[in-house]
């Protein structure tokens, strides 16, 4: 069964969720603050996080910046819920991390669906990184980023850069065909799958959080590229 983990600090909607999640025979815990959702998340195994952004103590955002950048975190799939709809702060959630964005109110089906639809996701994702690694073991160096397809492990110079699963999937994909210019939609394609609805703009936002890790310069990127109103590709 795979658990959830509901972080908000009205408790109807909280209840609400967890309700129909249960319906759906998903296992869930909750959480009301950002204090004490972070004590969960770092005790026990969770296979997808429901984040509200506005939440007492630690906010949303900074909650989900943590979560990323902790060494047992960083895979899981995390879901915004807020009340905020506004298209900047979608873009600043997906910046920093969240995988989909749902604005309050919603209809308890589409969030239901859009769960399992990153649920499913996660679940093809890691598959495929562990089939990929296993028919082609070994190690893809660009200059100086060495991708280790076995341990999932980006390493430039001495540092190491924690990447998402699609992050990751995304980098090792324009590595391993260096200078071949890929457009957004056959990156939609490859790395997110086509049975799971996503702006083409979410390949935009990840490519500047993949940038934010890997390079020196973002604004001057060395490893992955964009042709002007082409696409993206990694430079040899």
């Amino acid at each position: 069964m795979k658990n959830i983990l509901v972080i908000d600090d009205e408790a109807d909607i909280v209840e609400l969720v967890s309700y129909n999640l249960k319906k759906s025979g998903l296992g869930v815990d909750s959480a009301y603050d950002g204090e004490s959702a972070l004590r969960k998340i770092r005790d026990n195994k969770y296979d997808l996080i429901l984040l509200d952004l506005m939440l007492p103590g630690i906010q949303g955002l900074e909650l989900c910046k943590i979560i990323r950048s902790g060494t047992d975190t960083p895979l899981i799939p995390i879901i915004m819920l807020t009340a905020k709809g506004e298209e900047l702060d979608k873009v600043l959630g997906l910046e920093i991390g969240a995988d989909d964005y749902i604005t309050k109110p919603f209809s308890t089906r589409e969030l239901i669906a859009r769960t399992k639809a990153i649920l499913r996701r996660a679940e093809q994702q890691s598959t495929t990184l562990h089939e990929e690694a296993a028919e082609t073991v070994g190690i893809v160096t660009i200059k100086d980023m060495i991708i280790d397809k076995e341990k999932y492990i980006v390493t430039i110079g001495n540092r190491q850069i924690r990447l998402s699963a699609t992050e990751f999937k995304l980098l090792l994909y324009l590595a391993e065909r260096p200078n071949k210019i890929y457009n957004r939609d056959h990156l939609l394609n490859v790395v997110w799958g086509n049975d799971v609805y996503v702006e083409p703009r979410t390949v935009d936002v990840h490519i500047r959080r993949l940038r934010a890790k890997i390079e020196k310069d973002p604004d001057n990127p060395k490893y992955v590229k964009t042709r002007r109103s082409v696409g993206y590709f990694v430079a040899l």
